[in-house]
């Protein structure tokens, strides 16, 4: 199915060194039509890093999808009462989030936004970005593999020399993903 004219959340969470490849889609969803509900976690909307000051990437996401980014519990909660989202994305989603959502756990303005958007059974792909995806996180990414409503950008190893454990989804599959979920498919193959 394609993505114009459907409401995307896209949720960005801890894994900065990901965000300009993340930002780089969202503006290819805005350019295809997509009305993209952005969304951080705490860590995401507060943290200046070597990748960027906040202030700035904020301001960035802001000005492509033209709306104030959702950094809180309760302005993420009326996302599915209000049906504000016809699909979502974690975009990067690390191996904490990965834990909370496999573990139901709501504590965070992206953990809260899953867990409303999912309440209307719509999709909830996740794009895994972790260091610990092939030892702790493992588990956890198993878990949701075989939930219901929920589908996986592809990943690979992220640098299996120095970082063996180390999981990256890659950003040339989101908006296919994206579409495919809508359609209620996991594209295919998950790993690259």
């Amino acid at each position: 199915m394609d993505i114009k004219n459907k409401k995307v959340g896209v949720i960005m969470t801890g894994s900065f060194c990901t965000f300009a490849k993340v930002i780089e889609q969202i503006k290819e969803l805005v350019k295809r039509g997509a009305d993209v509900i952005p969304i951080m976690s705490y860590n995401s909307y507060t943290f200046d890093t070597k990748f960027g000051e906040a202030k700035d990437i904020i301001k960035q996401v802001e000005d492509i999808t033209g709306k104030k980014i959702i950094n809180t519990i309760q302005g993420a909660e009326p996302i599915g009462p209000k049906k504000l989202t016809d699909i979502m994305l974690i975009a990067p989603c690390t191996g904490n989030t990965i834990a909370k959502l496999a573990n139901g756990i709501v504590d965070t303005p992206a953990t809260m936004a899953a867990k409303s958007h999912l309440r209307n059974g719509n999709p909830l792909v996740i794009a895994i970005s972790t260091n610990d995806g092939l030892s702790g996180s493992a588990e956890n990414i198993g878990k949701l593999l075989n939930r219901t409503n929920y589908y996986v950008v592809p990943f690979r190893q992220d640098n299996p020399i120095t970082k063996p454990r180390s999981l990256v989804f890659d950003p040339n599959y989101i908006i296919k993903t994206l579409e495919e979920a809508l359609d209620r498919k996991q594209i295919q193959p998950i790993l690259l």
